[in-house]
């Protein structure tokens, strides 16, 4: 450990303990360990996630109706007011130069102990008319703490905005940072050869550290932004490549033959016609699963485009040659589903997969088990009940695992670990665009499917206001009385002072209440997942008419007689989760409706929803929204965090980086070589489990 004598004596370094930093401590120290820094390098790398450039900011008078502004102002009076529904709003009146705005805050009660008088506050949101010029800011930060401080924005200043946690405020974090920055960059390393950073026009690391922290304009802090943008995009395609090489390294000689037995006589007995993107899908997995490396291949497909039935075909070109295939989904209804279609599809060639659940008996498992330890059972359905040890199989040759990002990367290894090296297809319902699968998947081949089949109904997307609701309700009721089912989609399970949102549970209770002549389910997270299997598998019987429902039900039930989606306060929602959600609809032949009732005026996003069913454009849609870090967060553990790095805007540092990983993998793919090897530490550093996970898939 490093001692305060040591720290005085001047042997700071950049793992030194940001408790020895000057002016920290160790309160302060406990208070920064919950914004993840621990070192004096954690200090350093916690960058701005915004900025405030003086000339976009709004002056208060200024701010118009119907606007979208960002403001700088003190708080020069607040207060909690009571509504008659019993919601309270936080309100705070600010003062710039210019004149005065209302700010308020509907259920945030609870901010009266967060903002004071005197406070100096950046605050950005839609500004209305509600007696007066009104925000309810979608963010706010607090500038400075007291009329005393001196001005945070100086005319013409770049301010950066750094991410705070309770008692450690943003400007308290942005003195600390900048009290140390010049003896923490001189203590930074430059591992990118100097060729390559000039060639692509990056500063120097130290010039890129200084520019994010303390930038002199709008224009010097995104350059800086950049270099480190590309850094991490490198490591990350250093490690990806990397992962692709071991994952497809040789079976052992062992390579399926193309028979054309049993997938010739399913494709025979299919009652429609591949699309061409299937027929494509299946010439890329037929050729990977023929040839001697072994297959790791992500097959993309948009809600209804057939991806089981590619699935089967190579779960079939496995077992004609005689070895076994594990289909694997995260729930129990999904699974049964699964197993329901490949029963229906496998008919006609005689052949019935074997379902493995949790729920079983001990003697049904049992039996299982035993079929797929000699080789009887070719073909299997389970969920996480396929890893236990007490599974083992005769000869496993295919791994398809359904929406993946719901597993572990050691859940995923435990299945697969169960065959000597078997082909791995991983399917994936969440389109994503190329730019971000090549950040998220670049260690797999990748296979699209983005048509549907026929005999899909059309599905109708409205976005309706709040005057116009009990005319969407009839319209619900009007539905169920024809023997149509509906969900309705919450965002909360129970209603809270936080959220004035009508909450799930509230909601059924109210429907129950309101149409008698109609049974109205509920499922939710909280429920026991045989309380909500339950509930999901009497709507799929037709015995639930209405289902309400909070974002379990985004993936894993299909009801062909589910034609109507009612979705509140839609603006909670992501745009690829709402296409995902409306995905559980037309999935029969009649047309279906998905009708987005959002609390407040309907923004340009929902329209643009309402507008496509294209996933993959719903998903560009949502990337420019949302930002990269918040999507590629969402993968499974042991995934990657992208902290720097934009897409689209950055696709061009992701392809070169991918290249120069290509390059560098090429010639030397353990990166030992004496000029890789700080490249190679700044990897494994970045991502420590990395090498040891990819090698499991």
């Amino acid at each position: 450990m490093v001692s305060r004598t040591q720290r005085v004596a001047g042997t700071l370094r950049l793992d030194t303990a940001v408790k020895f930093l000057k002016g920290i401590g160790e309160r302060r120290a406990e208070q920064l360990e919950r914004l993840g820094i621990r070192t004096a390098r954690d200090l350093l790398w916690h960058l701005p996630h915004r900025y405030i450039d003086a000339s976009t900011v709004t002056p208060l008078v200024r701010a118009e109706v119907g606007q979208e502004v960002a403001c700088v102002g003190r708080v020069v009076a607040k207060g909690v007011l009571p509504t008659r529904r019993g919601l309270r709003i936080f309100h705070a009146v600010l003062r710039d130069e210019s004149g005065v705005l209302e700010c308020v805050w509907p259920g945030q009660a609870f901010l009266d102990r967060t903002i004071a008088v005197g406070q100096t506050l950046l605050v950005s949101g839609p500004v209305r008319f509600y007696h007066g010029r009104q925000m309810a800011p979608r963010e706010f930060v607090i500038l400075a703490d007291a009329e005393t401080d001196a001005e945070p924005l100086a005319a013409g200043k770049v301010l950066p905005v750094y991410p705070a946690t309770e008692g450690l405020s943003h400007k308290v974090v942005r003195g600390l940072v900048d009290r140390h920055l010049d003896a923490l960059i001189a203590l930074s390393e430059d591992v990118l050869p100097e060729s390559l950073r000039r060639s692509l026009a990056l500063p120097a690391l130290p010039e890129a550290l200084r520019a994010v922290h303390r930038p002199g304009t709008a224009a010097e802090a995104e350059q800086g932004r950049r270099r480190l943008a590309f850094d991490e995009l490198l490591d990350l395609q250093l490690m990806l490549i990397r992962a692709r090489t071991v994952a497809k390294r040789s079976r052992s000689g062992v390579a399926f033959t193309l028979r054309r037995d049993l997938t010739t006589r399913l494709r025979e007995s299919l009652p429609w016609e591949l699309t061409e993107d299937q027929h494509r899908a299946l010439r890329e997995i037929t050729g990977d699963m023929t040839a001697p490396d072994r297959m790791h291949r992500l097959l993309m497909g948009d809600v209804g485009t057939g991806k089981t039935v590619v699935a089967l075909f190579a779960m079939l070109l496995a077992a004609e040659n005689d070895f076994q295939a594990a289909l694997m989904a995260p729930t129990e209804l999904l699974a049964e589903q699964h197993a329901a279609t490949l029963e229906q599809l496998l008919a006609p060639l005689s052949l019935r997969p074997e379902l493995l659940l949790g729920r079983q008996t001990a003697a049904e498992k049992q039996a299982i088990r035993a079929r797929l330890s000699t080789g009887q059972a070719r073909l299997v359905v389970g969920t996480h009940a396929l890893m236990q040890e007490s599974v083992s199989f005769h000869r496993l040759g295919l791994v398809v695992i359904d929406e993946q990002h719901r597993f572990g990367v050691e859940q995923r290894a435990a299945l697969i670990g169960k065959g000597a090296a078997p082909d791995v297809l991983l399917l994936t319902a969440t389109p994503i665009p190329r730019s971000l699968a090549l950040t998220l998947y670049g260690d797999l081949d990748v296979s699209t499917l983005r048509h549907r089949p026929p005999g899909r109904g059309l599905v109708r997307t409205a976005v309706r206001t709040g005057g116009q609701r009990e005319r969407v309700m009839e319209f619900v009721r009007a539905e169920g009385a024809k023997g149509r089912q509906c969900y309705v989609v919450l965002p909360v399970i129970e209603e809270s002072e936080r959220a004035d949102l009508r909450a799930a549970t509230t909601m059924a209770q109210s429907l129950a209440a309101r149409w008698p002549e109609l049974s109205v389910g509920l499922v939710h997270g909280r429920l026991k997942a045989e309380e909500r299997d339950d509930v999901m598998r009497r709507f799929r019987a037709g015995q639930v008419h209405v289902l309400v429902a909070t974002t379990v039900i985004e993936v894993g039930i299909d009801v062909p007689n589910a034609t109507i989606m009612v979705i509140e306060h839609p603006e909670r929602f992501g745009l690829a989760q709402l296409h995902q959600l409306r995905g559980r609809i037309g999935r029969g032949e009649a047309e279906s409706f998905c009708i987005l009732l959002p609390e407040t005026e309907p923004a340009d996003r929902l329209y643009a929803f309402a507008a496509t069913q294209d996933g993959f454009q719903i998903a560009e849609l949502d990337l420019a929204e949302r930002g990269m870090g918040d999507l590629i967060g969402a993968r499974q553990s042991g995934g990657y965090e992208v902290r720097h790095a934009r897409l689209p805007a950055d696709a061009d540092l992701l392809a070169r980086a991918r290249a120069v990983a290509i390059d560098l993998i090429g010639a030397d793919p353990a990166l030992q070589r004496a000029e890789n090897q700080k490249l190679r530490e700044r990897a494994v550093g970045r991502y420590p489990r990395a090498v040891e996970l990819f090698r499991v898939g």
